[in-house]
């Protein structure tokens, strides 16, 4: 089966895409392609999966151990930038690079996939934002360091690819909390749930923080949750009772 690769207007000619799990090796509840070398999925399937993206974005993938932080890894020369002292991710949640050929890639199963590029200065970055690391900072963090490779916020694009949906994202009483101390215009991105639950918008939340530094900004509108024949999804494994779930793969190349 073919890959699919969603992809943004606003990211034009810049090649990069956000796969969904079709046309990969894995099965049972991986089934589709799974590039999450962390699962508990057979190892040569998803190191098969990855090839095949890696074919499909024309060059290796470069990524980081995501630990859900505001830390960049910029690229700026030898790609052992990417890795620490013993050869193994280094521990971030986002990458820039303004190196030729590189392709950079971000895992999710429900947080936001977000790509970036400012084509005029030739720079690119990839970023996971999740709550945790959308509160603190990394979408700007990944801004700030495309900057210092010389990118011009106002001429940065920035695309968040399939990412659970409001209408899917239940949240408890105290979740809104830090969101409303870090910045009481917040409160937009919660609606009421059922009793004294909250309904949090993570993509309009990430889209609020991009747009606030200058860049542009769109979601591609796909809800991870609500779709299960073309993503995975953390919260509907969890839901289902499932032992674990498959990564998705999103990739930009310069």
């Amino acid at each position: 089966m073919t890959l699919e690769a969603l992809t943004s207007d606003l990211l034009g000619p810049v090649h990069h895409g956000f796969f969904t799990r079709k046309g990969g090796a894995s099965s049972g509840i991986f089934e589709g392609l799974n590039c999450g070398l962390g699962s508990s999925d057979q190892t040569e399937a998803v190191e098969l999966n990855r090839a095949r993206v890696a074919e499909a974005m024309g060059g290796p993938l470069h990524g980081v151990h995501q630990v859900h932080s505001a830390d960049v890894v910029v690229i700026d020369g030898p790609l052992s930038d990417v890795t620490d002292p013993d050869g193994n991710p280094r521990r971030a949640d986002a990458l820039v690079t303004n190196v030729a050929g590189q392709v950079l890639t971000i895992l999710t199963a429900d947080c936001q996939p977000v790509l970036f590029s400012d084509p005029d200065a030739g720079v690119i970055g990839a970023a996971h934002a999740g709550w945790k690391g959308a509160l603190g900072g990394v979408l700007e963090a990944t801004i700030e360091a495309m900057q210092g490779l010389g990118a011009d916020p106002k001429n940065i694009r920035a695309a968040i690819g399939p990412s659970i949906s409001q209408a899917s994202y239940e949240v408890g009483v105290d979740f809104p909390e830090p969101f409303l101390n870090d910045d009481p215009e917040a409160s937009r991105f919660f609606s009421n749930g059922e009793a004294d639950r909250y309904m949090f918008d993570l993509p309009g939340y990430g889209l609020w923080r991009i747009r606030r530094t200058g860049a542009q900004a769109e979601w591609t509108g796909h809800c991870t949750y609500l779709d299960p024949g073309r993503f995975y999804s953390f919260r509907r494994t969890t839901h289902a009772g499932e032992a674990d779930y498959g990564r998705l793969i999103a990739a930009i190349r310069l």
